[in-house]
């Protein structure tokens, strides 16, 4: 039977709503809620078997962990704060109280009722405090963390409306709590306090820059390190979002990046026309390369967002892709943004969604 959809608009919060939601998590099924990032696949934190359904439901494999959402300060059951170091405490401490509700997880000692199919066997587990009413309201009601993906098909672009949900999901999950399109539009930031230094296994809402001035703001070393690179999928991955392959919308897709936006958009234009001589090709651009590329024949173009405004493309990013796979493009384009701030996961995903299809110009 197909995902019932109920509308949970948060201005309008219904609980009546969520707690039939809420029941369904106590129950051992599956619930898409929104997030401020995107939207999450829930289950039971603490019940292995509903965990499992997850990763069935999505086509993950066990090697990539699941994030846990909690409604406050995760307790002794969550994590095993005995196991962190005084200066990796004090550093959880101070960025939970700067980020969190917000999109930062933090990877912290796995405790005891989480199951090891939701830290892929790892002794530690991500954890996250998420900053929107009906994410906290379905936590709060279910009495008990939920842990949550992204609600999509495992690789395929992350979902930022309950419609998107719908599409990947729909056949698969009984509840879908539509709250509306995403705030933000990416994925958390995900951080590993449990190591010195602390290393930042994903880009997310939360600039590395901002991390970095809340641990200084604190009186604590501010070195973080960056992880790079790829890891295959039969890898277990300390994280989620760390494949070459992620993100990804179903026209393969290929990422042109370069400080010069002349050459940049010369490159565009020459690759779009070229291959639309074969089929219908999409553009992702910014506002700023309308005017330049935004009349080519058979060639659909969605504009992410101004290059001074990355905030906006991020919010933007997966719902235009998702919209140039709809109109059935057979190659999509896109041009990289600019490396500041948010615009560092924007480049992330892109380069995920590309598979190393990338052309430094």
């Amino acid at each position: 039977m197909p995902a019932e959809i109920i509308k949970v608009w948060a201005e309008r919060l219904s609980l009546v709503d969520i707690w039939r939601a809420a029941e369904l998590i106590r129950a051992g099924q599956l619930v898409a809620f929104p997030t401020e990032t995107v939207y999450g696949l829930g289950a039971n934190a603490f019940d292995a078997a509903a965990v499992a359904r997850i990763f069935e439901a999505k086509g993950r494999p066990n090697t990539d962990p699941i994030i846990v959402h909690c409604a406050d300060e995760p307790s002794e059951e969550v994590v095993d704060w005995s196991q962190l170091p005084e200066e990796a405490r004090r550093s959880a401490q101070a960025l939970m109280s700067a980020f969190m509700p917000g999109a930062l997880t933090l990877i912290l000692p796995r405790g005891r009722r989480i199951p090891p199919i939701v830290t892929a066997g790892l002794p530690t587990v991500g954890v996250r405090l998420p900053a929107h009413r009906v994410a906290q309201a379905l936590i709060e009601l279910a009495g008990v963390p939920i842990a949550a993906p992204s609600a999509n098909r495992f690789m395929h672009t992350s979902p930022t409306t309950a419609q998107h949900v719908y599409a990947d999901l729909g056949e698969h999950i009984p509840l879908i709590l539509d709250g509306g399109a995403t705030d933000i539009g990416i994925e958390s930031t995900i951080l590993d306090v449990c190591s010195q230094p602390p290393r930042l296994l994903r880009h997310g809402g939360i600039p590395l820059e901002a991390l970095q001035s809340c641990l200084a703001a604190a009186g604590l070393p501010e070195r973080i390190e960056v992880v790079k690179g790829y890891a295959p999928p039969e890898e277990t991955m300390p994280a989620p979002g760390m494949f070459l392959k992620h993100y990804a919308p179903r026209a393969p897709l290929t990422l042109y990046y370069g400080e010069d936006d002349t050459q940049l958009r010369a490159t565009l234009y020459a690759e779009a026309t070229r291959l639309a001589a074969e089929g219908r090709v999409g553009l992702l651009i910014a506002a700023e390369d309308a005017p330049f590329l935004s009349e080519l024949p058979n060639v659909c173009v969605e504009i992410a967002g101004s290059l001074n405004n990355l905030t906006a493309v991020a919010h933007n990013l997966f719902a235009a892709l998702r919209k140039l796979d709809d109109q059935g493009v057979r190659r999509i384009l896109a041009r990289g943004f600019p490396m500041r701030g948010i615009g560092v996961a924007i480049q992330d995903r892109l380069s995920r969604a590309a598979a190393g299809r990338v052309v430094r110009l």
